[in-house]
């Protein structure tokens, strides 16, 4: 089975990239959703993938969520890409210029069904939140639970192709006022790395 393995940055998969050497392929994007989209888009043209998995941290607005846990993005959604009408935010597929939220093409259930993890609702930005009137907004309009900067991007350029996808988030910190005293990305990249390793061990072992 031929698997892509995507980050952002290089720390985010350092483990997991010493542990199965040239056995996958690895893409770092860049942070942000234009450089994800557009490294995507690159790299699908030299191969076809039986499997692409998006591996990251992010931020969560939902407080049962702690630093730490693992989450299995089900939808993602572009929460800045719409117009806005004084205090009003019309989103994009509202105004009728595409679709903003976009979901994988399979998933961990399907990949491998001896693995299980929390599911959960992440919206994508190109600024991360730290101002609480700001939360409050997204989170009264979009309800989500956690936040990164290429999710939605990974799902949208994926369904481009029909590869089937799957994205995997580990919680670094709660979305609130910025403390980077509360954040915990070692801890988050541990876990991650973890059980990344296994499932892309079980499913070679396949």
């Amino acid at each position: 089975m031929l698997i892509l393995i995507v980050a952002a940055t290089a720390p985010e998969v350092e483990p997991l990239v010493k542990y199965f050497g040239n056995k996958i392929d690895v893409l770092i994007t860049g942070a942000g959703m234009v450089p994800t989209a557009f490294a995507l888009g690159r790299q699908f043209t030299h191969a076809k993938y039986d499997l692409v998995i998006n591996l990251g941290i992010a931020g969560s607005f939902d407080r049962n969520i702690e630093p730490g846990f693992l989450v299995e993005v089900t939808e993602d959604t572009f929460a800045e890409t719409g117009a806005e009408d004084d205090e009003r935010f019309i989103p994009m597929n509202v105004l009728g210029f595409g679709e903003v939220t976009y979901k994988p093409t399979t998933t961990l259930d399907e990949v491998e069904s001896s693995f299980y993890l929390k599911k959960g609702r992440a919206i994508t930005v190109n600024t991360v939140h730290g101002n609480d009137a700001s939360i409050k907004k997204v989170q009264e309009r979009l309800t989500p639970q956690l936040e990164s900067m290429e999710g939605a991007a990974f799902f949208y350029a994926c369904q481009q192709v029909n590869a089937r996808c799957i994205q995997i988030r580990a919680v670094s910190n709660y979305v609130e006022k910025r403390n980077r005293d509360n954040w915990q990305i070692g801890l988050a990249i541990k876990n991650l790395n973890t059980f990344a390793i296994d499932l892309i061990d079980a499913i070679i072992k396949l």
